[in-house]
């Protein structure tokens, strides 16, 4: 029904479709039994369940370790802990498992047949040794994950598998179609606005917040602090740091304090959220928000953070609120770039992408966070349309991904950092102290909770 939906909307029908890329949310957990039938229903990115199964595993096997098998620390999210929560809590499903697949790669079976995975998307598993992109066998170990659950983990433009024919006749794609490995949601989305070359740097607005670098060689901070991952580009790695949320903190503002603004602004709330907050000055008036959310990735890996409004008194309403939610996303953003900066990669500007790009507050308040420039693109939709480029490069369509980027993304709408720069400056050397001082105390505050 999506195909033909999609199909109608583009005005082309679905037998005249040359190649399939796949792309979705990384991390999620879908398990198979020997039938290839999923077990139960798929545990997905933002799942924090298996944070004691994580704490088990960095006091054992050691963070630095951990880091130096697969680049990353062992977090909630990621897809490996989930097996070790569903051992200790589902053991009778667990007995049951023969394969383990992520989000993309159970539509690309329901399409082909074929257990397959992308080196990106594997990444984010935890027991992918993303430096020399193989599933590793030392941590596989160390878990006691039986390798063979594990598919076939291939470069995002290669071709995987095709169209088989039951698949053709359920959606009208012509049988054979060649299907590629794809990509994770964000590498197919850096793939979608140019980002593949290092000193290219991005950041997507979107639900979570993003800052991903790419790298021509393998890169890793020991301590973990930012994901180093394959990248959907032969060749390439990429740094990320993944805020969890990022737009999301406006929808949270949205529903929970302006609750009556989509009956004022229609069907687009963000906008009038966007004067709001530029109704009052950077800074807020002194007021912080601290974004965590849901617990918090980058650049503090906890999942008891929370968030929280800082320096509030009687001056402040909802307008300082919208502005410091704006901001303190924001603040955390440019934490993430600090990070990506002390590994060497010195970005000359920052491509913003996703839904919050949109705004021309979140760019200028990015450019003065930042240090540097932003831009956006010509891409309306980065994620899916890197998928597409890497199906193009695989039906033959471009020389190479980097050949498809140069021929299909532009920059645009550069911003330049403004008078509020040096404000929101020493504004940031307030936030950077907020964390470190509430770090104690929000393990208590989260099981109150």
């Amino acid at each position: 029904a999506a195909i033909g939906a999609v199909c109608r909307a583009a005005r082309i029908t679905a037998d005249t479709i040359e190649a399939v890329g796949l792309t979705g949310q990384m991390h999620g957990l879908v398990t198979l039994d020997s039938s290839a039938t999923p077990i139960r229903p798929a545990i997905l990115w933002n799942d924090g369940r298996s944070a004691p199964q994580c704490h088990e595993v960095e006091d054992r096997v050691g963070i630095e370790r951990l880091v130096s098998l697969c680049g990353n620390r062992m977090l909630p999210g990621f897809t490996a802990p989930k097996l070790l929560w569903m051992r200790e809590h589902e053991p009778d499903a667990y007995a049951r498992i023969t394969t383990v697949l992520l989000p993309k790669d159970w539509i690309r079976y329901r399409l082909s047949g074929e257990l397959v995975m992308d080196v990106s998307d594997a990444s984010g598993t935890a027991v992918f040794d993303c430096e020399h992109r193989t599933w590793s066998d030392e941590l596989l170990g160390e878990l006691d994950l039986p390798r063979a659950w594990w598919p076939h983990a291939a470069e995002g433009p290669e071709v995987v598998a095709t169209v088989h024919a039951a698949a053709a006749a359920e959606t009208g794609l012509r049988a054979g179609v060649p299907i590629v490995a794809g990509a994770g949601d964000q590498a197919a989305s850096a793939i979608g606005t140019g980002l593949i070359n290092e000193g290219t740097v991005g950041s997507t607005l979107g639900t979570s917040g993003v800052v991903f670098a790419p790298t021509d060689e393998w890169r890793s901070l020991p301590d973990g602090r930012l994901h180093a991952f394959c990248h959907a580009v032969p060749g390439r790695w990429h740094l990320m740091g993944v805020m969890l949320s990022g737009a999301g903190s406006l929808d949270w503002f949205r529903s929970a304090i302006v609750p009556d603004i989509d009956e004022e602004a229609g069907s687009d709330a963000f906008p009038r959220i966007e004067s709001m907050a530029n109704e009052v000055p950077a800074g807020a008036a002194g007021l912080f928000f601290l974004p965590y959310l849901s617990g918090e990735r980058t650049p503090y890996p906890d999942v008891h953070a929370r968030g929280s409004f800082i320096g509030l008194d009687q001056r402040h309403d909802r307008r300082h609120l919208a502005r410091a939610v704006f901001e303190g996303v924001t603040h955390g953003l440019a934490q993430c770039l600090d990070l990506v900066r002390a590994t060497g990669v010195d970005p000359e500007s920052v491509r913003l992408s996703g839904g919050g790009a949109k705004s021309p507050l979140w760019r200028q308040t990015c450019a003065d966070l930042f240090g540097v420039p932003t831009t956006t693109t010509t891409t309306t939709e980065g994620t899916a349309c890197g998928a597409a480029i890497l199906a193009a490069v695989g039906a033959g369509a471009f020389d190479d991904v980097e050949d498809a980027c140069r021929r299909t993304v532009a920059e645009v709408d550069r911003t330049e950092a403004g008078p509020n720069a040096s404000v929101l400056a020493a504004r940031h050397a307030i936030y950077e102290r907020l964390y470190p001082a509430l770090k104690p105390l929000f393990p208590a505050i989260a099981e109150d909770a």
